[in-house]
């Protein structure tokens, strides 16, 4: 009789393991791809009308993601000591498969923390401020390094200065500041 108690026990306890769901941890969602209805979170402009390479953020909770005309605008949401929601993602372009600057894509998602990102380069993004470039292989981010200057690193290894801290603008190439 002790044996079917323990045994009943322990089917019990195992079942009971096997049902719990840690529900702390939302599904990553997939990337969208960018369309003409994309707006920055920040400045709420057409991101499409942008150069550069652009950042999604997938929050818990939100049906659609925050779009973001830069990947600096993007990380500096991410690390910002104000940002309190569960940050599901964070989608930047992948530079290594873009057309070009001016045309880094709609649907060349990564995961920002897999990334290899050039920092400190030349390279001004859409709303005029020094950008960093993301790259899905580390030596096409090293190859852009070489001729763009700035240096590669992993999204943990950016300090949040480089993102967070005032920037003089560039202006654009149509001539302006946005």
């Amino acid at each position: 009789m002790k044996t079917n108690l323990l045994i009943v026990l322990g089917a019990s306890l195992a079942l009971a393991a096997g049902c719990t769901q840690d529900t702390s941890q939302a599904e990553k969602p997939e990337a969208i791809a960018l369309t003409e209805e994309a707006a920055g979170h920040y400045c709420q402009m057409v991101i499409l009308e942008h150069d550069g390479p652009k950042a999604q953020a997938h929050l818990a909770g939100l049906p659609e993601p925050l779009w973001f005309s830069q990947v600096r605008d993007g990380i500096a949401y991410l690390k910002s000591p104000e940002q309190s929601a569960e940050l599901l993602v964070l989608y930047v372009n992948d530079m290594g498969e873009a057309k070009s600057w001016s045309d880094p894509g709609q649907d060349n998602w990564i995961d920002a923390q897999t990334a290899y990102f050039v920092v400190g380069s030349d390279a001004i993004g859409g709303m005029g401020a020094p950008e960093l470039a993301p790259f899905s292989d580390q030596e096409k981010a090293e190859a852009f390094a070489g001729r763009r200057g700035g240096k590669v690193l992993r999204l943990e290894d950016i300090p949040a200065e480089t993102v967070l801290s005032p920037v003089e603008l560039m202006p654009s190439p149509q001539g302006g500041n946005s």
